[in-house]
């Protein structure tokens, strides 16, 4: 999603106390940039405007919440709703943090020793051209990465509106050896399905009538070692 530029976005971003302008240097210590470091940790990748990490850190307030995005644009407008949900709800905004980085170079901000619990991925780039489905945030070339941050028995949690990005994805999945528990091809259609926050992109493509695909996978084992994060 193309988004105009916003002079205000960069400088709000630098003074805000929730956002990580060097996420490089957090590498393998994430934990210990929260105030509650013990708290489970998960991660969004792509937040854009932040309408659903501002909400499910929110109603989550036992949980830790990384988001990240690659344009100033989008993070400084998923601070502003981060801000507003926060001040509605009287809380303080001691579970979130956003930041920016290329999802492509994820294992250089990420390790180990991070232990995320739960990926979040909502309404990605389907990149439908043959020569781009690498860059396709569930490509098996991707969750090879996630899978080094990623816990034992961690989830990932997926949806989208695009059927060939969300069937390609089942395999992707089943490629880097993780298992899928649970999908729907008409997520409004199941409401037990999970907790569902309904993101801007979401309500568009409902309103439609295009049917929004969702999954639940998780990580089985171990399956290989990475040598060196830089050359992925």
């Amino acid at each position: 999603m193309r988004i105009r530029y916003k002079k205000w976005a960069r400088p709000e971003l630098e003074a805000s106390s929730f956002y990580v302008d060097n996420p490089e240097e957090l590498r393998g210590k994430w934990k210990e940039k929260f105030k509650n470091p013990d708290l489970p940790l998960n991660l969004e990748l792509g937040c854009g405007k932040g309408q659903f990490i501002a909400q499910i850190a929110s109603e989550n307030l036992d949980q830790n919440y990384i988001a990240i995005d690659l344009v100033d644009a989008m993070l400084g407008l998923a601070k502003r709703n981060v801000e507003a949900i926060y001040k509605e709800k009287n809380l303080s905004i001691d579970n979130v943090i956003i930041t920016r980085w290329d999802i492509d170079r994820i294992l250089l901000i990420l390790s180990e020793e991070d232990k995320i619990d739960n990926i979040y991925i909502n309404f990605c780039n389907p990149w439908p051209k043959g020569k781009h489905r690498k860059k396709r945030l569930t490509h098996t070339r991707q969750l090879e990465k996630y899978k080094v941050f990623l816990k034992e028995k961690g989830k990932i949690y997926f949806k989208t509106d695009d059927d060939d990005l969300f069937n390609s994805s089942l395999n992707y999945l089943k490629e880097a050896g993780f298992k899928v528990i649970k999908k729907t091809y008409d997520l409004h259609s199941e409401p037990d399905f999970w907790d569902n926050i309904e993101t801007e992109h979401e309500k568009m493509f409902s309103e439609q009538g295009i049917k929004i695909k969702a999954l639940i996978a998780f990580k089985e084992g171990r399956f290989f070692f990475v040598k060196e994060p830089s050359l992925l």
